[in-house]
């Protein structure tokens, strides 16, 4: 990983990433893992947070060190390790193997196999007043002692280059070289995203602008849409009420159908504007999800970021 040190051409001062936006990342993960002190397999007593070694924890996190840990349980969210006085847990996408595609039931057997292996980790978040210890395969994979080198050529604003390792719901997570970072959902596209694997998949290279770094926390914000310019920022030079244009189809709603332009921005055919053809009963059986259609263009709001559209009369 290579950083480049010149702003993004899209925006001259990237936004202050604070400790809220973080705490919303985390709540919403929180909700679709379960309490690591659930385990699925038979081992009925895992390690109590009481009994981790936390000066010798963090002495290997300050270090960048790799350790051997036994794993002695799982659950749907990953692994639960454990050597002498130091366990932790291991997030299923920070498996070398793992894979997003994976069904529930594929999940659990691949976790399943990993009981009673010794796995090569990396302490990648330590957080005692929480009994909080992350670790990670993926990340021992890059060798001993370039976690620091990394956070230290990362800068606000600056461009870099990584690797997709996992797409959720809220955003998705690039290993920059050793350690990950995070694109919120709301930084993918200039766009709405419903979808994050629409934008990017596990496995695929990428550039990204970092919006903000901290050693303290090993938490780094990241942007895919800023190192492109605004599209709303032209939308006005380039089209006018009346324009007809090609958009496609992205969502289907109770209010109406979203389609988005060639511009990646998305606009409204509110549901008052379409008729139902003969023998149709809603507007799900007139469209499509990646359907191609000629809209015209109703208004446009660069103020609030919305775009008013219209199917064109018969």
């Amino acid at each position: 990983m290579i950083p480049d040190h010149t702003k993004a051409n899209s925006e001259p001062d990237t936004p202050k990433v604070d400790e809220g936006w973080w705490a919303a990342i985390f709540s919403e993960e929180n909700s679709i893992k379960p309490d690591l002190e659930k385990p699925k397999s038979k081992i009925t007593h895992p390690p109590r947070p009481s009994s981790v070694d936390w000066d010798q924890i963090m002495y290997i996190y300050e270090r960048d060190m790799i350790i051997d840990l036994l794993v002695k349980d799982f659950n749907r969210g990953g692994l639960l390790v454990k050597g002498g006085d130091i366990h932790g847990f291991v997030p299923l996408s920070h498996l070398v193997e793992s894979s997003s595609s994976m069904t529930e039931e594929e999940r659990l057997t691949f976790l399943a196999n990993y009981v009673g292996k010794t796995l090569k980790l990396k302490v990648i978040e330590c957080v005692p007043d929480q009994e909080r210890v992350v670790l990670s395969e993926r990340a021992a994979q890059a060798g001993e002692g370039c976690r620091k080198e990394i956070f230290h050529s990362l800068k606000t604003g600056s461009i870099a280059g990584g690797t997709v390792t996992n797409v959720t719901g809220f955003g998705v997570f690039v290993d920059l070289g050793g350690v990950e970072g995070l694109i919120h959902v709301s930084e993918l596209s200039w766009g709405r995203v419903q979808d994050p694997e629409t934008v990017l998949s596990v496995g695929q290279s990428t550039r990204v602008l970092v919006l903000s770094v901290s050693e303290r926390t090993g938490r780094i914000a990241l942007s895919l849409k800023r190192l492109y310019n605004n599209p709303w920022e032209t939308l006005s030079a380039l089209y006018n009420p009346g324009d007809e244009v090609p958009a496609t189809v992205t969502s289907i709603t109770r209010f109406g159908v979203f389609a988005r332009l060639n511009e990646c921005i998305e606009g409204l055919i509110h549901i008052s504007s379409i008729p139902l053809q003969n023998g149709q009963k809603n507007i799900n059986q007139m469209f499509s999800i990646g359907e191609l259609i000629t809209v015209r263009i109703l208004h446009i709001n660069v103020e609030h970021r919305r775009l008013g559209l219209g199917l064109l009369d018969e």
